[in-house]
């Protein structure tokens, strides 16, 4: 099933077809999630086709979506766009603050990936929708 990123996402099987670049960073933030023992878990890919995963901050002092967070550490290292995000999580759908995060460095269009904590991707949108 596509959308209006031309991204793949689920049917009402659950069934998939995701890239298998897509399916990877699906695959880290759903690993980010259960490792860390956090209510979220993401990954991001660069331009270059680099990976980075993270899960939700929540400290006293500086609290970040997983998404915010994998953001974060895409530019600390360097990257200069993004060509995908995804998140796993028990939310419906990416919050506004995380789609403008990976709007803010993959453009608008960059395909952001919402998987449940079983790993079915129930949608895929635009940064910028």
């Amino acid at each position: 099933m596509t959308d209006s990123t031309g991204s793949t996402g689920t049917d009402s099987t659950g069934s998939t077809d995701l890239t298998p670049e897509d399916r990877k960073i699906v695959t880290l933030a759903r690993s980010a999630r259960a490792r860390n023992g956090v209510p979220e878990g993401a990954a991001v890919r660069d331009e270059t086709g680099r990976t980075y995963v993270a899960g939700t901050v929540a400290l006293d002092s500086l609290r970040l979506s997983a998404l915010q967070t994998a953001v974060a550490m895409a530019v600390a290292s360097g990257a200069r766009s993004l060509e995908a995000a995804a998140v796993v999580t028990e939310a419906e759908q990416a919050s506004d603050a995380d789609r403008a995060a990976v709007a803010d460095l993959g453009g608008p269009q960059t395909p952001v990936l919402v998987a449940g904590t079983d790993g079915v991707v129930r949608s895929a949108v635009a940064a910028g929708e």
